[in-house]
């Protein structure tokens, strides 16, 4: 076989079982968005408390990203994506004893480990992959966040059949299969790995300090921070504003997150072909739509006439409401993918540091959103004012982006630093 056929297939074969790896750990990754209802609801807890249940996975994988992206810029980053899974299953099994909320939150945590996988398998499928379809690569790859769908899918059917500690149980299950197929499949990636410079560690960290790393830390903290949120928040929304059963509210959930974890591999293709910058401005302003109307709340209002009272009646109906998250999380998959192109473009040889540094900005904006949204639910009463919250933090990139790129074009248009830098 020639070897630039075999290079294709194999760097094919790599994303294909990359991305599915991907996607059965952001299932578990995501898992309290629905067990913690139920959860919730066993051990009496506020609103806060479950927020906090369903976050606490979500802050030990954005923390674990940095040191996985800074290390797979110097080691093979199949490697990582194999220890990150065999670390979780075991955890995965040992949640289903858990019995107190400190258990929960303990073990939660142990599991949230998995979702660093991200960080080590973006540069991992990048390096199989000409620079001008990096984009195209990883954004196949981070369609594996349609795994928040699957999991809204999957545990409650077997919530409703066998208890909820039966998800934690098939999870473990399902991950070591998963881990076992990408050993098989997967090999490492081509190209030489970067040698560790004395100070390297300090050197990567100075990028938390580069404007541009600082503006994608914010962008992606809308189109993922907000994602992850809203897929372990919506099951929770649904059944507190609109009465519906768990496995209804799943379902619509499923509805919500499925297009927006299938629609990145499109977002890659499109900041390939018309610039991370374009894609990104467009995705904030369609989010910034689509916010205003879901952060109104529900409104009984009266009007004094000469006849009496005229009333009105101000909300969205649950088909509304549906159909504005699901467009939302449409955009946000796009810009989840430009927001990676930025990266590949300007730090071409630390695609794996920044992408650690920026993917663990915006999975801490996932697990302080939650937390924010029972806050505030616990203060008001009002379930909408997450999506206010949500709304006024886009404000925030609109503005930025405005002002670094729309109004001083250098920014975008300034040639990429030499590797490393």
């Amino acid at each position: 076989m020639p070897t630039s056929l075999r290079h294709e297939r194999q760097a094919w074969a790599a994303l294909i079982v990359s991305t599915l790896a991907f996607t059965v750990c952001f299932m578990v990754w995501m898992m309290f968005g629905v067990i913690g209802i139920p959860i919730g609801r066993e051990l009496k807890l506020s609103a806060t408390q479950i927020g906090l249940l369903m976050a606490a996975p979500i802050l030990s994988g954005s923390l674990v990203r940095l040191p996985l992206g800074l290390w797979a810029d110097r080691q093979d980053g199949r490697s990582l994506m194999l220890w990150v899974m065999a670390v979780t299953v075991p955890a995965l099994w040992l949640l289903s004893f858990a019995s107190v909320y400190w258990h929960f939150l303990l073990v939660g945590t142990l599991i949230g480990l998995v979702g660093g996988v991200f960080a080590a398998g973006t540069p991992y499928v990048a390096r199989w992959f000409e620079r001008d379809r990096q984009g195209m690569a990883m954004g196949v790859f981070g369609a594996g966040n349609v795994g928040a769908a699957l999991n809204q899918m999957v545990a409650p059917v077997l919530f409703v059949s066998f208890g909820w500690a039966a998800v934690s149980q098939a999870y473990a299950i399902a991950l070591a299969f998963t881990a076992l197929v990408f050993w098989l499949v997967s090999r490492p990636a081509p190209g030489p790995i970067r040698a560790k410079a004395e100070g390297d560690w300090r050197v990567q960290l100075r990028l938390l300090k580069d404007r541009r790393v600082q503006r994608y830390c914010q962008y992606y903290s809308v189109v993922f921070g907000g994602y992850v949120a809203l897929a372990l928040w919506l099951v929770q929304h649904y059944v507190g504003e609109y009465g519906l059963n768990i496995r209804n509210a799943a379902l619509l959930a499923v509805a919500c997150t499925l297009p927006g974890g299938l629609m990145r591999g499109v977002g890659g293709v499109l900041a390939d072909r018309f610039g991370a910058h374009s894609v990104t401005w467009w995705v904030m302003w369609v989010s910034w739509v689509c916010l205003f109307l879901l952060s109104y709340p529900s409104t009984d209002l009266s009007i004094r006439t000469d006849s009496g009272f005229l009333t009105f009646h101000l909300g969205l109906s649950v088909e509304v409401f549906t159909a504005l998250v699901i467009v939302m999380g449409i955009a946000w998959a796009f810009g989840r993918a430009s927001v990676f192109k930025y990266i590949s473009e300007d730090f071409p040889g630390a695609i794996g540091s920044v992408t650690g540094v920026v993917s663990m900005v915006g999975g801490l904006a996932g697990f302080a959103f939650p937390v924010l949204f029972g806050l505030l639910l616990d203060a008001t009463g009002v379930r909408s004012s997450a999506f206010m919250l949500l709304y006024g933090w886009v404000w925030l990139s609109l503005i930025w982006i405005y002002w670094a790129e729309v109004r001083h074009t250098d920014v975008v248009q300034r040639p990429a630093p030499p590797a490393g830098e």
